[in-house]
């Protein structure tokens, strides 16, 4: 049966009455009507055309013929999970990999950048036997249950959940308008004095407050809702150093801002340099240009401890969908 064509009153009508309240759209007053994408554009249901500066999912430009035609080929070929073998798997792994430093080495592909964010803190917690996480202020990983509790973007949200205690929160290394700026301390490295601020939560919020280690360090590598913060030069070597020091591990969350979209690198987190590596890399958004595809990356290390427990890992859409 054919879709019947709506007007706007009318879609707005249906939206009110089907779709959840906390499902909000951009420009409450006047929202857009949505109708079609085309590379840098987007357009209403009256034709009239918008450049996309706010969409942060396509990341080669709305209905890209050569992203159309790859989805639509597949689609008429074969959809299963992960549990059967298939080339597009393997090649796509190959690929991501070696665009990764070493010791990244070992993929899993999931749906969507909320799961790979909650399976790298599933595989953080297995590795370390630890349970603290650091956070930034400002960030947002996620809506699962589990990310929710390490996003302040949300947690600071009136009405919010309460933050667990095995989280704690470090300032964003915002150097024009965060805690410690730069025109305080022009002759001094922010990178390593917003680094020490992670080290006094290891050292007294997790080691002395609460006598455990530390689970895992999460940061995107450019903050994307926070506010757009390219992070100070030195500052993820030194975090990630400290970090490990205390028995955790890093994880580098690229799903808005990998795949090159830094301009200069391939992911985010080289602008610090060469010998920053994290042990647990996430991707998504812009790895399948807006559709469900995303995925995890990390060491054969951290892969082999959560092959430990014995509890196979598989996931519905992952396996030809790349």
């Amino acid at each position: 049966m054919e879709n019947k064509k709506l007007t706007f009153t009318e879609t707005i009508d249906l939206r009110n009455k089907y779709i959840g309240k906390s499902c909000e759209l951009f420009y409450k007053k006047s929202p857009l009507k949505i109708v079609r994408g085309q590379a840098q554009y987007l357009y209403d249901q009256d034709g009239r055309e918008y450049l996309d500066c706010i969409n942060n999912v396509a990341h080669v430009g709305h209905c890209h013929p050569d992203v159309v035609r790859a989805g639509v080929e597949q689609m008429q070929q074969l959809n299963t999970n992960s549990r059967f073998l298939h080339d597009n798997l393997v090649v796509c792994a190959e690929k991501i990999v070696s665009k990764m430093p070493e010791p990244l080495s070992v993929c899993f592909f999931v749906n969507s950048g909320s799961e790979a964010n909650d399976l790298a803190l599933r595989l953080a917690r297995q590795h370390t036997g630890n349970t603290d996480v650091i956070t930034l202020d400002h960030a947002y990983h996620g809506h699962l249950t589990s990310l929710i509790d390490i996003s302040p973007y949300k947690l600071n949200l009136p009405n919010a959940p309460k933050k667990p205690d095995h989280v704690h929160i470090a300032p964003v290394p915002d150097v024009y308008r965060g805690k410690i700026r730069a025109d305080d301390h022009p002759d001094e490295d922010m990178g390593k004095l917003y680094a020490l601020e992670v080290k006094k939560i290891i050292d007294q919020n997790v080691i002395e407050q609460r006598g455990q280690k530390v689970c895992a360090f999460i940061a995107e590598s450019l903050q994307s809702c926070g506010g757009q913060i390219i992070l100070p030069h030195n500052y993820l070597r030194d975090v990630y150093k400290y970090v490990r020091e205390a028995g955790g591990v890093c994880i580098a969350d690229e799903v808005q801002v990998g795949f090159g979209r830094s301009g200069t690198h391939y992911w985010a987190f080289q602008l610090d340099g060469v010998d920053v590596v994290p042990d647990i890399v996430t991707v998504g958004k812009p790895m399948g240009n807006g559709h469900p595809v995303a995925a995890v990356i990390t060491t054969e290390a951290v892969a082999r401890s959560f092959e430990d427990t014995g509890i196979q890992y598989f996931n519905t859409v992952s396996k030809n969908a790349y």
